[in-house]
């Protein structure tokens, strides 16, 4: 493993529960693969932009990938394309993805370039690569809470799966944290659980 694509996408920053564990999954990363070059992007702070009028026509018209409207997609696409693995961390946000994170993958999921049409349906064009994804979420998402309340929805992780599987992504890995606004306990409780995933997913050699 030589690049890692990193994205972090919370308002919070280094404060944010899912660019905590994900700073962790990324240390054990470049651990277990020495040498490993990171591609930061912090989406939150330099947010791509929203997919324009120009960028639809060229969409729509069959323009060349070195059309001006497509810049910044060819840069992001080009950076998926050049790593090895990818990280993405992220809150929930009412459900599903914040509005950066849907930013970048509107500028990555393109026909002709990062998918095709086919008869059987969309065909991705990117070759596989593991892709782990660190969720942090202020209720419970994957079951009911604690105290018996249910399950929020979660569109979050099937979308994923689906928009990035659109493109050849099909290996994905969620950490989940969950109940993370729910007071210091669960907070502590949620942490342990995603550390303990962290050492099962990512086993590192022996010292």
């Amino acid at each position: 493993m030589r690049v890692i694509l990193y994205l972090t996408s919370s308002p919070k920053g280094r404060g944010a529960f899912s660019r905590l564990v994900g700073d962790e999954l990324l240390a054990r990363l470049v651990e277990a693969y020495p040498g490993a070059r990171v591609i930061h992007r912090d989406l939150a702070t330099d947010p791509p932009p929203v997919p324009d009028a120009a960028f639809s026509a060229a969409v729509l018209g069959a323009a060349p990938d070195d059309d001006p409207a497509f810049a910044t997609s060819e840069i992001l696409i080009g950076e998926l394309e050049r790593c090895d693995a990818l990280v993405i961390a992220t809150p929930m946000h009412n459900y599903g993805v914040p509005a950066v994170l849907k930013a970048w993958i509107d500028q990555v999921v393109r026909i002709r370039r990062s998918f095709r049409s086919s008869p059987a349906g969309k065909v991705g064009m990117l070759r596989e690569r593991p892709v782990f994804v660190v969720v942090a979420s202020g209720g419970w998402f994957t079951g009911p809470s604690p105290s018996g309340t249910p399950a929020q929805p979660d569109y979050l992780t099937p979308y994923l799966r689906a928009v990035l599987g659109t493109i050849g992504l099909n290996e994905l890995a969620f950490v989940t944290l969950e109940g993370v606004a729910r007071g210091a306990e669960p907070a502590e409780r949620a942490l342990a659980s995603a550390r303990d995933s962290l050492v099962q997913l990512i086993p590192l050699p022996p010292m």
